[in-house]
């Protein structure tokens, strides 16, 4: 049985995105300065490619990421994600902030809002290829445009930071369109890989 094919596997998306968030919050009791991202330390401790999608700066950050997680775990279940889903997550995840060495200026980064471009590139092009589903074709390529549009509309290819009126952090317009295209890319990569058939006899011996 494949690993999408067991009865948990419809649960490993919000699982996973719960996971996400209970890790934001642990976070955000430790000192942020040993966890964030930072390109000077990107070699010699690339375990910040992780551990910086946990890092928050203010209460009003960690709110709506851990609001954004919600959304897109309740999005990826009706999506019925299964665990391909989450392995094409997982490898997106440290390449997100691995692709902020794009972007020098940004000397210090903290939040899941990269991951979680990721994540909603991936639920989009899951929905996309359903081919027997207009529908969800639809919804699909409708999530793709507005993610799309939004990097866009955020120029990420100037400022690294863009502070926003009544907010007490500011955005990172490179970690957005890093994390979609990593999505994007582990996406493609996790699903060209398909699982042999068990009565496949093509590597048999006589």
């Amino acid at each position: 049985m494949s690993a999408d094919a067991r009865p948990l596997g419809p649960w490993a998306w919000p699982a996973a995105t719960a996971l996400a968030g209970l890790g934001a919050l642990l976070a955000f009791t430790l000192p942020r300065e040993a966890l964030d991202w930072q390109p000077a330390l990107a070699l010699a401790e690339p375990w910040r490619a992780l551990s910086a999608a946990w890092v928050h700066w203010s209460v009003r950050h960690l709110v709506m990421n851990l609001a954004g997680c919600a959304l897109l775990g309740l999005l990826g279940w009706r999506a019925r994600m299964m665990p391909r889903g989450v392995l094409a997550w997982a490898l997106a995840w440290p390449l997100t902030q691995f692709g902020l060495l794009a972007q020098p200026a940004l000397r210090h980064y903290g939040g899941l809002s990269g991951v979680l471009h990721a994540a909603a590139a991936i639920i989009g092009a899951h929905l996309l290829a359903q081919r027997r589903d207009r529908h969800a074709r639809g919804i699909g390529a409708l999530l793709l445009v507005g993610l799309i549009a939004k990097i866009l509309w955020e120029a990420p290819w100037g400022a690294a930071t863009r502070a926003v009126e009544g907010w007490d952090f500011a955005l990172a317009p490179a970690a957005h369109a890093t994390g979609a295209l990593a999505g994007l890319l582990a996406w493609v990569l996790v699903g060209r890989q398909r699982s042999r058939p068990r009565n496949d006899k093509s590597e048999s011996t006589s």
